[in-house]
């Protein structure tokens, strides 16, 4: 459990995330928990914040969100946004008026007390408003810090005791001076320190490591993807050859991927590492399976039951390590209090057996994915690992729609080769966050060579991201599509329709399953 960063609580915003990522981007840890997350147990944390996030309810609703209000009770600075505002305002004493209409979008912000969390703002500044319900007026020992030209209350303080709150979201970055004003209450006001580093993260970790670990013996399960490797190559730091690195290959990696992997971390990094090939029983278990949740849950049942096989080869094995992040953790329904949807299970987070003998250690589990890479750089690892694109760990699995066969896999593999090389060549590789084909299990006719076809229709994806909890769909240019649709059709048999996919995260995810 990390101490002295910021505590989020979360009543519902779609910004929430953002909020994290720029508090990190400071260099200051912080963490995410349910707005309903007791006082005493966010205190075990030692924070030197709390920030209360936005969200779509009316402090009037019987629906709001639960809070512990002894967290108001704290000696810590606090920090509310949009709905965290209306919340202060409303359990100290203020009025907060139902709106007849919301102020939605840009506004411009009007100072009536230039300091504090507003210290170097300028007057007039764009901020971004997203509320129905106001404040009509703040508690007796509060003070407004800003109105927006709508007349509307923007900013609100209590200096005494460090209570402070914005109607707008200083988070997103259509608020042009978010940035000063999230600095100015880390670390003017919180006096936080940013030691949220690569460096400090990875001696840390080490520490955690050998004192959970001790003399025992640990298995690393390695897929390819930057995460997993990073983890390999921290374990590798911190416990050297009382770590086993063991990449299980399930048939559904991308083409040569697992000899790249293993290269790679073998002979760049001295990792131990080894190669397993068990395609044979995971393709045997998921015959048939057209359902993505239950590809997702038999490969994690599946890689477990692998890891225990080749423990017993290794020797007394007690605890697996995997690449989990933060992102696996939301989108899998695991936050603190399980009042988050399952978007989708992860293999390695909502995926795992219950009967599991294997103590976990996931090192990673509090980072987004760019933090990653700059652990991944700070261990030495090559760019050609530390660049790749995210890889989910059921692999082609959830990239062929329908039912999984060799052949179907062979296709894709294929396919998806010519597309990312194509990438690369033309320096596109690197513009995107995460590009793969996916196999999708509709025919359509074509017609080569004067004869008729009637072959699966392929799926391109590319998007851009900062982390991957929210993303858009990239640009590609008109000419690159046009390459890559066309050696596909003409190289890959069973293909003879390509079609790309323009849809942002949300409404959609990044993976298709």
């Amino acid at each position: 459990m990390h101490q002295g960063g910021v505590v989020i609580l979360d009543f519902g915003s779609q910004y929430t995330q953002l909020i994290a990522r720029r508090i990190r981007e400071q260099h200051v840890f912080s963490e995410i928990l349910s707005s309903n997350t007791s006082a005493d147990s966010m205190m075990k944390r030692k924070p030197k914040a709390v920030i209360l996030s936005g969200g779509p309810n009316s402090v009037f609703e019987d629906s709001a969100p639960q809070y512990d209000p002894k967290i108001f009770d704290l000696d810590i600075p606090i920090l509310g946004i949009c709905y965290g505002l209306q919340l202060m305002v409303h359990h100290y004493g203020g009025q907060v008026e139902p709106g007849s209409k919301g102020e939605y979008g840009f506004a411009n912000l009007m100072k009536v007390k230039p300091e504090s969390i507003l210290d170097s703002i300028s007057n007039d500044t764009q901020v971004w408003m997203s509320h129905m319900d106001k404040v009509q007026s703040v508690p007796g020992d509060w003070t407004i810090l800003a109105e927006s030209t709508n007349g509307i209350v923007a900013s609100v303080a209590n200096e005494a005791s460090k209570r402070y709150a914005t109607q707008f979201h200083p988070e997103v970055v259509h608020t042009l001076e978010g940035n000063t004003i999230i600095n100015n209450f880390l670390f003017k006001i919180a006096h936080c320190e940013p030691n949220w580093t690569a460096g400090n993260f990875i001696q840390e970790q080490v520490m955690l490591i050998r004192e959970k670990v001790s003399n025992g013996q640990v298995i690393c399960g390695v897929s390819g993807g930057v995460d997993s490797s990073v983890v390999g190559a921290l374990m590798h730091k911190a416990v050297g050859d009382q770590c086993t690195s063991v990449l299980i290959d399930h048939g559904l990696l991308r083409k040569n991927e697992a000899e790249h992997c293993v290269s790679a971390l073998k002979d760049g990094l001295g990792v131990n590492i080894t190669s397993f090939n068990e395609s044979d029983i995971f393709l045997s278990k998921l015959s048939g399976v057209v359902e993505p949740e239950k590809k997702r849950k038999i490969i994690g049942e599946q890689f477990i039951r692998s890891f225990e096989k080749i423990a017993d080869k290794v020797g007394d094995v007690s605890f697996l390590a995997q690449g989990t992040l933060y992102p696996d953790v939301i989108e899998s329904g695991a936050s603190i209090g399980n009042s988050a949807h399952v978007i989708k299970s992860h293999h390695n987070v909502g995926g795992l057996p219950d009967d599991m003998t294997f103590e976990l250690i996931e090192p990673l589990r509090e980072l987004f994915k760019d933090e990653v890479r700059n652990v991944g750089r700070e261990l030495g690892l090559p760019d050609s690992l530390i660049n790749r694109h995210p890889f989910p760990g059921p692999g082609l699995a959830v990239r062929i729609l329908g039912e999984i066969t060799k052949e179907r896999i062979a296709i894709l593999q294929n396919a998806d080769q010519i597309y990312i090389d194509i990438l690369h060549e033309d320096g596109l590789y690197d513009e995107i966050w995460q590009a793969f084909a996916v196999l999708i299990p509709v025919k359509t006719v074509g017609v080569m060579g004067d004869q008729r076809t009637y072959e699966y229709l392929l799926g391109l994806r590319a998007v851009t991201s900062s982390d991957g909890m929210t993303a858009d769909w990239f640009r590609m240019p008109d000419e690159t599509l046009t390459k890559i649709s066309n050696k596909i059709v003409n190289s890959v048999k069973g293909v003879n329709r390509v079609v790309y996919d323009i849809t942002s995260k949300p409404p959609g995810t990044i993976e298709w399953e």
